[in-house]
């Protein structure tokens, strides 16, 4: 059992599985060629297997194995151990960045759907080694653990995978949002911008007609999880545009 207060979680995740179940068969049929094809290409473009497991916590923090199209080297922690992703890593394959950016290598994460240790949507997997260190450094953390992880989500929808701990703050305040307020229409809206993002049509105007654009700094979980000096990417990007702008007056 989890050692931190329970949160306030959607009625909705009662009967959630019932929904996810056939909506997960059927796309399940519709992908398999597209992993057939995302895993022949892995293997004629690096060396080692085209799809890949690893351990990760899902429910109540129980531990099951995740399944992936394979998107860095083989060796891609060798040397260094459970590591994050980088932005622009190195250890990342030339087909793995671009299934990594459409989300295709996510797609056998299907299979943990129809086996019920995941949802469709919900909070993404994390490692054990990670899980560890996390709880330690931000309070309320293990909260994600109350539901089943999802193959997608409101942080994967609206910002870049984790590369530090405000990245992980800031997925923080997504997941707790999706985990009060997750609803059926909800889900809807947020497999589909996710297949439109498959075809880098899922842009921020896109999220903003759907009701799915967030800025984590509005929310109510922001107080206690990101720092009072907090700025989100495109505030990063817009002060690093100024800035690049008055170095050359």
């Amino acid at each position: 059992m989890l050692n931190c207060p329970e949160p306030h979680v959607s009625g909705y995740f009662r009967w959630k599985r019932y929904v996810d179940l056939p909506i997960a068969v059927l796309m399940s049929v519709i992908a398999l060629p597209i992993v057939f094809v995302a895993w022949v290409l892995v293997r004629l473009t690096s060396r080692g297997p085209g799809i890949y497991k690893q351990v990760r916590l899902g429910l109540d923090g129980k531990p099951f194995t995740i399944y992936k199209l394979r998107s860095m080297r083989v060796d891609a922690e060798a040397a260094t151990g459970a590591v994050w992703a980088s932005r622009k890593d190195r250890r990342i394959t030339f087909i793995g960045n671009f299934l990594r950016t459409t989300h295709i290598d996510e797609l056998p994460q299907l299979y943990n759907v129809l086996k019920g240790e995941m949802d469709l949507v919900g909070p993404r997997p994390e490692r054990p080694e990670f899980v560890a260190e996390l709880e330690k450094r931000i309070d309320g953390y293990c909260y994600r653990l109350y539901v089943r992880p999802g193959v997608t989500g409101l942080a994967e929808l609206n910002q870049a995978p984790d590369t530090d701990l405000i990245d992980v703050r800031r997925k923080l305040v997504y997941d707790f949002d999706y985990i009060e307020h997750g609803s059926f229409w909800l889900d809807v809206r947020l497999i589909f911008c996710t297949s439109l993002k498959a075809v880098f049509l899922c842009q921020v105007p896109v999220l903003k007609f759907f009701g799915l654009y967030r800025e984590p700094k509005q929310s109510p979980w922001a107080e206690s999880l990101l720092p009072i000096n907090y700025v989100t990417p495109r505030d990063e990007d817009r002060l690093s545009k100024i800035m690049a702008k008055r170095a050359t007056v």
